[in-house]
């Protein structure tokens, strides 16, 4: 395989700008015996098929350089391949980034690549709908179908969201088998899919997942009080959020979810519609990802202030 990488870049994603941002690339990756091709997105789905075109032709690596919906389309194409997936955050939540511990400064994460450190790694889908970090219905994905409507992008816009979303979001009643016999009933806030342990802006909504362990991490949060909520949205940033009454956690190969009426769910963020059942399930080892060899322990943003 050549040393060829073309870098995949969505010119308007993100809530900061950076000059000069590809010629630094071109001349960091070229010291390393890179051959750099730049390809910018057009339209919502041509980074997949960029992304195809590289891995088809043999490309040792495709750099993803945008947001979560960059990254997603460009690692869909990528499955399966020994192509490998960089990834050079420019976005808003950057949830796959931050859990491998890629810094969210593309300047920075640039040093991941040149350190040329890949493993194989986990990818899942939901019903043929492929995603990398997580998979949910419930509140979360209304939430994200009224985030998509906004003007803006960022974690304030997103708990502005969530926070309008609330005043008329009412639980709804869920069936889920998994794999290996476990199953759950009852009305719930939410249910997520995890491949990694984040949505993105340092969220924990499954501290343990790994990208590397074959199993889906499956966060149920049961209906609860609004007090509950409050303290489990804490959580969600502490990466206390098993320690909750309210919500259970599985981990399984694959899963199905039975709801009361086909609807919305969301895609690493970007909102679906979905059916009524809908099955889950994981790839093991099937897509190839620079990763940092030095990564830190986990360590979620608001544990030293609550003394963990």
């Amino acid at each position: 395989m050549s040393r060829r990488i073309t870098l995949i870049i969505n010119p308007i994603s993100g809530v900061k700008k950076y000059a000069g941002l590809i010629p630094r690339l071109e001349e960091e990756l070229t010291a390393v015996g890179f051959d750099l091709s730049v390809r910018p997105t057009e339209y919502a789905g041509h980074a997949e098929a960029l992304a195809r075109v590289a891995a088809e032709e043999g490309d040792y690596a495709v750099i993803a350089c945008g947001g979560d919906g960059t990254v997603n389309e460009t690692a869909r194409a990528l499955t399966g391949t020994r192509t490998i997936l960089g990834i050079l955050p420019k976005g808003s939540g950057n949830g796959l980034a931050r859990h491998i511990n890629i810094p969210c400064d593309p300047i920075k994460a640039l040093e991941i690549i040149r350190k040329d450190h890949p493993q194989d790694c986990d990818w899942c889908e939901a019903d043929g709908h492929p995603f990398f970090c997580s998979f949910g219905v419930g509140f979360d994905a209304d939430v994200a179908h009224r985030f998509a409507g906004k003007g803006r992008r960022g974690l304030r816009t997103y708990i502005q969201s969530a926070m309008e979303e609330y005043r008329v979001f009412r639980p709804s009643f869920y069936r889920v088998e998994t794999e290996d016999g476990g199953s759950w009933e009852g009305k719930a806030l939410l249910l997520t899919c995890c491949n990694a342990s984040q949505y993105g802006n340092n969220t924990y909504i499954a501290p343990s997942a790994s990208i590397r362990d074959g199993l889906i991490d499956l966060t149920i949060v049961a209906e609860s009080s609004l007090l509950s909520y409050s303290r489990m949205g804490i959580g969600i940033f502490a990466g206390t959020l098993h320690d909750s009454h309210h919500v259970r956690m599985f981990k399984t190969p694959s899963l199905k979810i039975i709801r009361e009426a086909p609807g919305h769910a969301h895609i690493d963020g970007d909102p679906v519609e979905m059916g009524r059942e809908i099955t889950v399930m994981l790839h093991r080892a099937g897509l190839r990802i620079f990763t940092n060899p030095d990564k830190r322990p986990f360590r979620p943003i608001l544990t030293p202030l609550l003394g963990k």
